[in-house]
């Protein structure tokens, strides 16, 4: 189901590939067994993260590396061992790999990935898989260090392999606060990070690319049900199309001057790429929820609300919203729950991906209409 890379006819862009692979090599952390390597974006002049071809921020590489995956030997009545780090993302794994597979989620409804820490049942269970999914880029920041240390051979694939990552500087473009003292700002950009952003699945195409990753490695580890996984996968990315339509239909209601989005921290910018809004702020200016806001920022944060007529702010489920309460009360703003990092439970609004994304549109929609 992948498309093959297209091949490049000026040395121009030949150089930008070499000088892309020769990047990921040295910035990629070493790991146990097979992993997919991540794609790394490059940042345009205007602060958007693009390939090197020039394209948008949330569209595939043209060209990625796929894992080198050796079939399984199971015995009659064995499946396919599977893992998935987040709830999101192991939902869309089991829509790919059905009754086929063997899929234990790591996370439980409610965790932040980003400081999430493994039981000894995830440890057993990491150890024991054929296969570990992970979104990447340091979502699962707490994770990694037992992920890298697993025992058994497991396969390692990253979801986010491929995508056109955005870059902190995207967001801080409209987020640099001129009045805010030069010392206060010098300090703030030691505190916070200035990678690439992993919370891809804001915007449901980057999605439809994980299924593409995710049938590839299931295929190649389980040959005997490719043909299964492929048709899966093929039907699932239907409902992904008709979704990312109809998110984009019902964004059209919202006038323009209102899709103005502040946030927990920074998460949706995916989101925002896609369907067009725009983050006006965030509580916590770090794509980690680990990170800390300081005082000049929350200050810098709520003049910018009230200058830019915000009409609330928008917390994830696995996020105290404490402290964007306290600037809704001063502010005078609403605090608006979406499922951003996580999914609800299974009786709940976002029992699924699907549903996770119904569910934050019409929240964003009676918010800011």
């Amino acid at each position: 189901m992948l498309s093959s890379g297209r091949a490049h006819n000026t040395l121009t862009l030949a150089l930008s590939a070499l000088m892309l692979l020769l990047l990921a090599a040295a910035c990629a952390t070493p790991v146990s067994g097979p992993v997919v390597t991540t794609g790394v974006a490059e940042t345009a002049p205007g602060g958007e993260a693009t390939d090197a071809h020039g394209g948008g921020a949330i569209h595939a590489e043209d060209e990625y590396d796929l894992p080198d995956l050796s079939p399984v030997t199971l015995v009659e009545g064995e499946r396919l061992r599977v893992v998935a780090t987040t709830n999101i993302l192991g939902d869309v794994v089991r829509n790919i790999g059905g009754d086929q597979i063997e899929l234990t989620t790591l996370l439980p409804v409610g965790a932040d990935p980003h400081s999430y820490n493994a039981t000894p049942a995830d440890l057993r269970m990491l150890s024991e898989a054929h296969v570990i999914f992970i979104v990447g880029e340091g979502i699962e920041e707490s994770l990694l260090p037992v992920i890298e240390n697993r025992g058994g051979d497991s396969a390692l694939v990253a979801v986010n392999t491929g995508i056109n990552l955005m870059a902190m500087d995207a967001y801080e473009e409209d987020e640099v606060h001129e009045d805010e003292p030069e010392e206060a700002r010098e300090g703030d950009e030691a505190d916070h990070d200035h990678g690439l952003d992993p919370h891809t699945w804001t915007a449901v195409p980057n999605v439809m690319h994980w299924v593409e990753i995710i049938e590839h490695a299931l295929s190649e580890l389980d040959p005997a049900n490719a043909e299964t996984y492929e048709g899966a996968a093929g039907a699932y990315l239907a409902e992904l199309e008709a979704l990312d339509t109809e998110i984009e239909a019902a964004v059209a209601a919202i006038p323009a001057e209102n899709r103005k989005l502040v946030t927990d921290h920074e998460t949706f910018g995916y989101f925002a790429a896609q369907y067009g809004f725009e983050i006006i702020g965030t509580v916590i200016p770090s794509f980690s929820t680990l990170a800390a806001p300081s005082a000049q920022e929350l200050a810098a944060l709520q003049r910018q609300l009230e200058a830019e007529g915000v009409r609330a702010i928008f917390v994830g489920s696995t996020v105290s919203p404490t402290l964007a309460q306290q600037i809704a009360n001063d502010v005078g703003v609403r605090v608006t729950p979406l499922y951003s990092d996580s999914l609800s439970t299974s009786d709940g609004p976002a029992a699924t991906y699907i549903d996770l994304m119904r569910y934050n549109v019409a929240s964003i929609l009676a918010a800011l209409e």
